[in-house]
């Protein structure tokens, strides 16, 4: 039988969650937090916002998981020139230790899962991925799913 698209990209999207979450409990990490840490590899001083857009967050949420994160010193948060109403994320040493494991785990899931696959395949499959991301972006600023 062959799957659905939907079914497909939900189903590998919470194997991946899976194998990520059980190759790092033993650093505490909670399900929301590593997504944070790998995008304040590139991007640490970000403001609330930002984060919450680029990891797809609801801002209420962004902050329990912040202050779970700042909780366990993965994290800093400093206002930048007196401006109370935007906060900066840094990363802190710990935080950095484990953002750096975690590339080193995405890089080996992100390898099993391409068991198998030429690097022609492989950059097919991101470049198809990277286009169904844009498509749904689309979507989410027309505030439907379809017409």
């Amino acid at each position: 039988m062959k799957e659905s698209l939907h079914y497909l990209l939900m189903s590998d999207h919470f194997l991946f969650q899976k194998s990520l979450v059980a190759s790092v409990k033993d650093t505490g990490l909670t399900p929301g937090q590593p997504k944070i840490l790998d995008y304040l590899i590139n991007h640490d001083g970000a403001i609330q916002r930002e984060i919450a857009v680029s990891c797809h967050i609801e801002p209420a949420s962004l902050t329990a998981i912040l202050n779970g994160m700042e909780n366990k010193g993965y994290i800093e948060r400093r206002t930048d020139g007196g401006n109370r109403r935007s906060y900066h994320v840094y990363l802190t040493p710990l935080g950095r230790k484990y953002a750096d494991r975690l590339s080193r785990e995405f890089a080996h899931i992100e390898a099993k899962a391409l068991e198998g696959f030429s690097d022609s395949d492989a950059g097919l499959l991101q470049e198809l991925l990277g286009r169904v991301y844009e498509n749904m972006t689309e979507i989410q600023k027309e505030g439907t799913t379809h017409k």
